[in-house]
Formats: structure tokens, sequence, C-alpha cells
């Protein structure tokens, strides 16, 4: 996390008692339950204002003390940090969160805009999947699959070894396009 010891010992109070795990903290991690580990990581990954910061599924972590708790710090380094990359099955929690959401789905990005468009369609697509409508979520996703058009990535270097795809040579200059195939 880039913490010289001195910061880390000015953070250690504030990592316990965020965390609440009690004398728990004293033990190895792989002795904690998942929840336990979950707030231990959130706890500390939040202590400090990272440039970039990656929350996996953690504000769906523990009871309602804590997710509260985890709400209300997740607010206040929106509104300090860079770039937050916030993971989550929850809906509300990315429109609560977030202004702009990507929805994957088996690991290739279906939706990518406004959170509380993409999120919408997620709601619709979860409750068709939970009222056993398969087909009708079916259709959703390839809805979605069609309105998605992946971004082209203009690469441009004085180095053209550097790319190894879709090579356009002009002057010393080398071109890549990259696309979802």
């Amino acid at each position: 996390m880039g913490l010289s010891p001195e910061e880390v010992e000015e953070k250690v109070d504030d990592v316990r008692e965020f965390a609440d795990i009690g004398d728990a903290i004293n033990r190895p991690m792989n002795t904690y339950s998942s929840g336990m580990g979950a707030r231990l990581k959130f706890a500390i990954s939040t202590s400090v204002h990272p440039e970039i910061l990656l929350v996996d599924e953690a504000l769906s972590t523990g009871d309602a003390s804590f997710t509260n708790r985890a709400r209300e710090r997740m607010s206040r380094m929106l509104e300090s940090s860079g770039t937050v990359f916030l993971v989550s099955h929850g809906a509300a929690t990315i429109q609560e969160n977030c202004t702009r959401a990507i929805w994957l789905h088996n690991g290739r990005i279906i939706a990518d805009g406004q959170a509380e468009s993409v999120t919408k369609s997620y709601r619709v697509w979860g409750n068709r999947k939970a009222t056993g409508k398969d087909d009708e979520a079916e259709e959703i996703i390839k809805k979605m699959e069609g309105y998605y058009t992946p971004p082209i990535i203009t690469l441009k270097s004085e180095r053209p070894e550097l790319f190894s795809s879709e090579k356009q040579m002009s002057g010393s200059t080398s071109t890549a396009s990259a696309r979802r195939s």
C-alpha cells in the first residue's frame, strides 16, 4: 500500500475499530470466517486514500451495522478518491455508489453506461432468473450484447515491435486497434 512502518502504526487503531472483529484481530487470518476476513480487508484498504481502489463485494459482507458503516465510509472515499472499482452483484449498491457501471456476464462485457440504466436492466434480468423465466433472461442478455459496442483502443508507438496484432505502418508510428472478438 506504499506506507512507511510509522504510517502503518498510525492506521492500526482506525483499522481495529472499524473492522470490529474483537480479539480475533490478534489471530492469524486463516482462522477468520470469510466475513471477518472481508471486514478486516475492507478496513485496511479504506484506511488510506489511494489513487485507485478495488472493492470486491465488501459492502455486502457482515451484519447490518457493519454494512451501514461500510457504506458511509465508502461514500466518504468516493468524495475524496481518484478511481474506485466497485465489484458487486447488488444493483442498489452499484446505483448508490457509482455513476458508471459495467455489466459482466460469463466473463464478457455486455453493458457499459450510466449506472442507473445498466442496473435497471440487470434488475429485470435478475428478476427473470429468480422466477425461473430463463428464456426471458437469456433474451435480455442477447439484447444487451446487441446494444453493447466495445471501445476501439488505438495505441501508437515509435516501437512497432511492441504490437503483435493488426499493425498499420505510418512512418515510424505503429497503430493497433483492439476489439472484443
